[in-house]
């Protein structure tokens, strides 16, 4: 294993890891953002309705962008094959999502409006995301949720019929649409309606319990993947002019996460393996209002929707150590830190911004609970202000899901929460049109890097996987597929076609063949240990280089001591999750030196050393103002090779750059 330098302070030399490469372009229409998407669908090539049949588009994941996609490419007319590792499509993880979908409607007369959307995405992402993107977001959001209404969504309403909307972080007005607690889950049923009814309708092809295990590239563009069946262990290829993944984000990297545990980034590493770019894997939101950890075999942490902090208000006892139980500390001995620190905004900060001051106060010393790990999150004043019935209509099912957990009703005591980690703004690099650096390989949702720069503001995630799968690549793919009218999908005898299926088979014929003595999942432990002490809420450049460090060594244990039980032509999860955790062997790797060599404070990626006096965030506008497309060596980095940093300049006019404050 090659060793590499290392500062007088042990900072690996991020010199000796990566190299800069050539300049990617985002392919964004040259006019003023706000005009930019208005611009690019006028330029768009068409099919016409007649030739849309002929070509085949291959579209992996069923959540809200995948299902979005399927569905509308389908009804369009396309050839159209999906795929899900699950047993039904609306069983994607898109269904978790909690609290509420934002939209820039204007209906509820505070000043909203679509501009105002756009500064407040730019600025809580912390001015790291395109802006002509966000401008697209924030414009099909008037779409979005009577799109959503339409095919069956039962979003929330006032007394006189008009959709119900309430606030979320990071923004002074109210523009999250929302089914109670259950927005995700009824988005995800209306979604998977809707691609059913093209699957009755012969559009498309739905084929279930398949997992992506590579990506077939040909001639330059994508054209094609591997899957296997999960039931029967067969693996297999399926060739189309153009691909589209939306297989969600990759925060289950830290083992305990608030995603689902099937949720994976294989479908996403593999692809980049095979060229595709991947930006700004060190943009991971840790979520402020997760249920805290309860133990040390606890599999994974339970999300409370942001929703909460409309109403409820956090604190911690003054004094540090305070054994009291809450209903026992009084007004006067209580700190309302985000109250405190924030008042203009409140409890209603964004969220790496109340993540990190849960954090603070947990670490020194005021964290609350038998293991004194988490906040406090008390909805007494508003039951005082309320009332019991009109807290219990809001949030009912989440009081619901909490005292499931916990054994506590939050009518009675206070809600414990803390940190966790939860979505990926990072993702596989993509230009304005959604297509990744590999022609043809297409991205949606979670998967991608888009639209929320180093820190999401709560409910754009479901709006930007709707915005996606229902009215952005229904334009994009078929421009790229007009110049292919006429040319044949790729013959599964291809030399391109037999490479993938031999890589798959080799990988998994690797992974059966080991004998070692420890399952898959103690490694993925140990990995979301590593990484929560050195790429957590806060990191050091000496975290850093001692998780590289640390990964490499896991990673090499891995391939030496893992177990893999079972056979390959059956259903075997433990042969799932082995190839998935080598996969985020290989990720955190490259998540850790992208949060090392960006070498300042943003959103979420929190650099210990830039700091305000303010204990803020510092960036550095001059040296950091671009995006991070990242390429693997062919040679394994603990052999010498270096990864390479492609980037992608960011640039703000509407919303000029400026310093972040929400006091």
């Amino acid at each position: 294993m090659t060793t590499h330098e290392k500062t007088g302070d042990g900072v690996l030399d991020v010199d000796t890891l990566r190299i800069i490469g050539d300049a990617i372009d985002g392919n964004v229409p040259r006019t003023q953002p706000e005009r930019a998407w208005d611009d690019r669908r006028l330029h768009y090539n068409l099919v016409s309705p007649s030739n849309r049949r002929r070509l085949k588009i291959i579209v992996v994941g069923t959540g809200l962008a995948g299902a979005g996609a399927a569905a509308a490419l389908g009804e369009l007319g396309y050839d159209v094959e999906s795929f899900t590792y699950h047993d039904a499509p609306r069983r994607a993880h898109s269904v978790a999502a909690q609290g509420g979908i934002n939209a820039a409607r204007a209906r509820s007369v505070d000043n909203d409006s679509v501009s105002r959307f756009v500064k407040d995405t730019i600025k809580g992402g912390d001015f790291r995301g395109r802006e002509a993107d966000a401008f697209r977001l924030g414009q099909e959001s008037v779409r979005v949720v009577d799109h959503m209404t339409a095919i069956g969504a039962p979003f929330a309403r006032e007394y006189g019929g008009s959709l119900a909307t309430r606030s979320f972080g990071g923004v002074q007005v109210s523009r999250t649409y929302y089914t109670r607690g259950q927005t995700g889950q009824q988005l995800q049923v209306a979604g998977a309606a809707a691609l059913l009814r093209q699957v009755d309708r012969g559009t498309v092809a739905l084929h279930t319990r398949h997992e992506m295990l590579d990506l077939v590239v040909a001639d330059g563009r994508a054209q094609g993947i591997v899957v296997r069946d999960l039931v029967t262990g067969a693996v297999r290829a399926v060739t189309a002019h153009a691909v589209v993944l939306a297989t969600g984000g990759y925060g289950n990297i830290f083992h305990k996460s608030t995603l689902a545990k099937s949720s994976n980034a294989t479908a996403v590493w593999r692809a980049h393996k095979r060229g595709a770019l991947v930006s700004n894997l060190c943009f991971v939101q840790f979520h402020p209002t997760a249920l805290p950890l309860s133990g040390e075999w606890q599999s994974k942490t339970i999300l409370m929707s942001e929703s909460l902090r409309n109403d409820g208000r956090i604190w911690v006892p003054l004094v540090a150590g305070d054994p009291r139980a809450p209903g026992e500390i009084p007004e006067a001995e209580r700190d309302y830190y985000l109250e405190r620190r924030y008042p203009t905004y409140g409890n209603l900060t964004p969220r790496d911004v109340a993540s990190r001051a849960a954090r603070e106060r947990i670490d020194a010393g005021f964290g609350v609970g038998p293991l004194a790990n988490s906040v406090y999150l008390d909805f007494s004043d508003a039951l005082a202000r309320l009332g019991r019935d009109v807290v219990h209509a809001r949030y009912s099912n989440l009081f619901d899901m909490y005292q499931s957990a916990t054994g506590d009703d939050p009518f009675e005591t206070p809600m414990r929460i803390a940190p966790g980690a939860h979505f990926a703004m990072g993702g596989l690099w993509s230009d304005y049109d959604m297509m990744t650096s590999v022609p043809g390989l297409f991205v949606g949702g979670e998967a991608g890097w888009g639209y929320h720069g180093a820190n999401r503001l709560g409910a754009n995630s479901l709006l930007s996987a709707c915005v996606d799968g229902w009215f952005t690549l229904p334009y994009s793919v078929p421009s790229y597929l007009a110049p292919l009218l006429g040319t044949p999908v790729l013959p599964h005898d291809d030399d391109a076609v037999t490479d993938a299926l031999r890589t798959v088979e080799e990988r998994i014929a690797r992974l059966l063949e080991s004998t070692g003595t420890r399952g898959p999942d103690r490694f993925h432990q140990q990995l979301g240990e590593i990484l929560y002490r050195s790429a957590g809420v806060t990191r050091t450049p000496e975290g850093l280089s001692r998780g590289i460090e640390e990964i490499r060594a896991l990673r090499a244990e891995f391939w030496r001591d893992v177990r893999v039980m079972g056979a390959g032509d059956q259903l075997n999860q433990e042969l799932e999750r082995a190839g998935r955790v080598a996969d985020y062997l290989e990720m955190a790797e490259l998540l850790c030196l992208d949060a090392l060599d960006r070498d300042e404070s943003c959103g979420a990626h929190f650099r210990a050393d830039h700091v305000t006096d303010h204990g803020e965030a510092r960036r550095d506008d001059d040296a950091w103002c671009l995006v991070s497309g990242w390429e693997s060596p062919t040679t394994p980095p603990e052999d010498g090779g270096r990864f390479v940093r492609h980037d992608e300049p960011l640039t703000f006019t509407a919303v000029p750059l400026q310093t972040r404050s929400y006091t």
